[in-house]
């Protein structure tokens, strides 16, 4: 008998796939929309507070197309009723070899919608010679 998902599972995988389906699709101008107004972002331990500031980076990213490949993706319902996501891939960008990264985020119900408030970004990349 198979087991249903969770209604905070599918709230996540639909997020998960609406948010790199317009980031791969897009000129990204539209992800602002996801993000609550005070938002937080960090992207690669630059940190953008804002929905604006959010939108202005992630528009400004220098390369022309991008494809992300979802490897993994892990949900958690909070104890204050949020979504926490944590999403595993690599991503191609323009002519680049593949890259590994990891994002985390975080929605909350707000104004009858779910909204990304927390977004973590790091490329898989490491440095291991000492």
């Amino acid at each position: 008998m198979a087991c249903e998902k969770e209604i905070w599972q599918k709230i996540g995988e639909g997020f998960v796939q609406e948010y790199y389906n317009q980031f791969d699709n897009t000129n990204r101008t539209t992800l602002g929309d996801l993000y609550s107004a005070d938002a937080c972002l960090t992207w690669e331990g630059s940190v953008f507070p804002g929905k604006a500031a959010i939108s202005g980076k992630l528009a400004s990213l220098p390369f022309k197309t991008i494809k992300h490949i979802i490897t993994e993706q892990d949900f958690q319902p909070t104890v204050d009723s949020s979504i926490f996501i944590m999403v595993f891939g690599q991503l191609k960008v323009d002519e680049d070899p593949p890259m590994a990264f990891h994002q985390v985020f975080m929605l909350k119900y707000q104004q009858n919608t779910w909204v990304c408030t927390n977004d973590i970004f790091r490329l898989g990349i490491h440095n291991l010679a000492a």
